[in-house]
């Protein structure tokens, strides 16, 4: 084969990479022209770096609470959105959980948002069915909501919009897994802990153990409802992005064997590392993800000190099951 035929091929196969089916994009559809109308609860101030308590109007309804954390300067600054885990019995299961991380980053010329998706919100009520339609709208709003936060970011004339990243936990790893696809402006992913694929999943005992207890007419009906609905068909479409994935060896859901079948699927760009660590990951896991934001969006160094001193992410006990 010539290096001509080669060339056009692997062109060819880098633009299927990036195009996700327009059908299945149609589902996160929103006007990007409709006033934010982002509100400031107040500020607090680190030093140089400035903490902004915002909100901003969901294309769903309601607002989205979040932190926009802002550098001292005038830029043009990178700039990252941080999805949190949604781990019962952490006082972290909201924007907090990633911000001494931002505000540590500040400094290296980082605008970061840190929102609370629809679940950590006051007055959420989750639903008892696992397969009624609330988680479905509750993923598809988050989805939504942060592609409302990047028009936010972007709108910034101190943002360069060249240097976008996202940082998702468990299930704002999945929720980075669609935006790969869908959304284009992000130059770079840290996928953290999270089921990635859900044709993946439905090959494990747990979710063939799951069908047989809700019944596999139900379930079977659920999944093909809600096929649009599987991260892998868009993690599979995140190039031109570099995708990082980080898992932890102490798991019994997400195991290396399964996030190594979640790295098959991802488009190139990427990488996968584990740790010696629970599903909140560890301080090797920020000190990676912090060196692989540095080195996607061009920023200058952390004071490694300051990376230190943010504290581990503590893993909550398993609740009992009586």
């Amino acid at each position: 084969m010539s290096r001509v035929v080669v060339a056009i091929f692997l062109f060819v196969s880098t633009l299927f990479a990036q195009n996700v089916d327009a059908a299945l994009l149609r589902h996160f559809d929103y006007d990007s022209k409709a006033p934010l109308d982002v509100q400031e609860a107040g500020v607090e101030q680190r030093g140089d770096v400035a903490i902004h308590d915002i909100s901003y109007a969901s294309p769903k309804g309601g607002r989205v609470p979040a932190y926009l954390v802002v550098p001292k300067g005038k830029g043009p600054f990178a700039a990252v959105i941080w999805g949190h885990w949604y781990q019962d019995g952490s006082p972290f299961l909201n924007r907090k959980e990633f911000l001494d991380e931002a505000v540590a980053l500040a400094p290296s010329g980082v605008v970061s948002l840190l929102t609370d998706g629809p679940i950590a919100r006051p007055g959420f009520v989750r639903d008892p069915d696992p397969l009624g339609e609330a988680q479905i709208n509750d993923r598809v709003q988050q989805i939504i909501d942060m592609r409302r936060g990047a028009d936010l970011l972007l709108a910034r004339s101190d943002v360069d919009p060249k240097r976008l990243a996202y940082v998702g936990h468990s299930y704002n790893a999945a929720t980075g897994a669609f935006l790969a696809g869908i959304d284009k402006r992000f130059k770079a992913f840290v996928l953290m802990a999270g089921n990635l694929s859900d044709e993946v999943d439905m090959k494990s005992k747990d979710w063939q153990e799951f069908r047989k207890q809700v019944g596999p007419e139900k379930a079977d009906a659920f999944v093909a409802k809600y096929a649009w609905l599987d991260q892998g068909k868009y993690v599979a479409h995140a190039a031109p992005a570099a995708v990082f994935l980080q898992y932890a060896t102490k798991e019994d859901f997400l195991t290396p064997e399964r996030a190594r079948e979640y790295f098959a699927i991802v488009s190139e760009p990427k990488v996968l590392m584990f740790y010696e660590a629970p599903h909140a990951l560890n301080a090797e896991a920020r000190r990676d993800r912090v060196a692989f934001l540095v080195k996607e969006l061009n920023l200058k160094p952390p004071d490694p000190a300051a990376i230190a001193r943010i504290p581990e992410l503590v893993q909550p006990p398993p609740e009992r099951k009586n």
